[in-house]
């Protein structure tokens, strides 16, 4: 795992990479950052900079998407295993927009709500699966 500085023996242990428990662990809890994520932005979607709809939420949902599948390239074996944060935002999302028990809902469908979902899954999910795809090709590819 690299040479470190010259003369000094590598830092980081090879050993300690290829449990299988901790990967577990570590893309369940990338899983679970995923749900939360989805929760998070759609939450704080509907936003105003004074009079105007400012979605900040899914600007920061894709940096934090794309994070979270960076993440999961680290951990994962595969690209399907490393977008795993990424398949669980996207099924939180579209679980937010069934309506509750109640007939509650989440995203609104008048005015600027009503584009607000496809802006979300678009500018969320689309750093994150672009760097899905770049990753997925064969090297001599382009």
């Amino acid at each position: 795992m690299g040479g470190g500085v010259t003369g000094r023996p590598a830092r980081q242990r090879p050993d300690l990479i290829g449990d299988q428990g901790a990967r577990a662990v570590v893309l369940s809890a990338l899983a679970i950052d995923g749900v939360l994520c989805a929760l998070a932005t759609a939450l704080f979607l509907p936003l105003y900079l004074g009079s105007v709809p400012f979605p900040i939420s899914a600007v920061i949902a894709g940096v934090v998407n794309l994070a979270l599948v960076w993440a999961g390239m680290q951990w994962a074996t595969s690209t399907r295993l490393a977008a795993l944060p990424l398949w669980t935002w996207l099924l939180t999302v579209a679980a937010l927009t069934l309506g509750g028990p109640g007939g509650d809902i989440v995203f609104s469908s008048s005015g600027m709500g009503g584009l607000a979902p496809i802006l979300l899954i678009v500018v969320g999910a689309g750093p994150a699966a672009w760097f899905l795809r770049r990753r997925s090709r064969p090297v001599g590819r382009t």
